[in-house]
């Protein structure tokens, strides 16, 4: 992929251009606001967004990617006191955000779900072994039988398919389920519970039992033993 990384911090920024060079990908780096909107004259597929630079919002960059109708994920980045600040990139269309600070795993994790998750909107019909997801219809079915789901279960499992075979932490399943229902707060009880009640009527559909805990970490989704 091709990553602008906007980020003033350039210690940080230099370890996340590591980590991604050795992901295989292509990084530009942008340590102001002004050179991030400079850069927006080229195609990326992903922006890591940090939302405090020294000349300005990072949130800028963000309403500009709207304003152009550019296809662009958006990823930010703010420390643990700028709430009203992630609120509202979210509210503007960022695809996501990450606290600092965090694992480099962690960000190439988020990086994955959200291609992903871009890719998914674009299909008319997500199939894994029995089950069959449509993200516009927000439509689950179980050997062609519908099963009723949440809005919130729904999001729940098409955010585990994005990431089948890997394992998830609490803290990234409860992150990206406050992004997407404007939470903004979870607890392990408020995780299990959602998950517990997903697996559940899935099972009881004749799905297979694919959410698997991993003890003292997460949740994983995969149909291997």
């Amino acid at each position: 992929m091709k990553i602008l990384l906007v980020e003033d911090e350039l210690e940080l920024a230099q370890s996340i251009r590591n980590f991604l060079d050795t992901e295989g990908h292509s990084c530009d780096h942008a340590a102001d606001l002004s050179m991030a909107i400079h850069l927006l004259d080229s195609r990326y597929d992903i922006i890591i967004l940090d939302i405090n630079l020294p000349d300005g919002n990072g949130l800028d960059v963000l309403r500009k990617v709207k304003n152009r109708g550019m296809n662009t994920g958006i990823i930010i980045v703010s420390a643990r006191d700028s709430l009203d600040d992630k609120i509202e990139g979210l509210e503007l269309g960022a695809d996501d955000y990450l606290t600092k600070p965090f694992q480099m795993p962690e960000l190439n994790a988020r990086l994955k779900s959200l291609v992903r998750r871009v890719h998914f909107k674009g299909e008319e019909e997500i199939i894994y072994n029995e089950l069959k997801v449509v993200p516009s219809q927000i439509l689950t079915s179980v050997n062609n039988k519908p099963v009723d789901l949440t809005k919130r279960e729904f999001d729940l499992l098409l955010y585990f398919i994005a990431n089948k075979n890997r394992v998830l932490t609490k803290t990234a399943i409860g992150e990206h389920m406050s992004k997407d229902f404007m939470d903004y707060g979870y607890t392990d009880d408020f995780i299990y519970t959602h998950i517990k009640n997903l697996r559940k009527k899935l099972i009881k559909s004749g799905c297979g039992d694919y959410i698997r805990n991993v003890y003292g970490v997460g949740y994983k989704f995969t149909d291997a033993e």
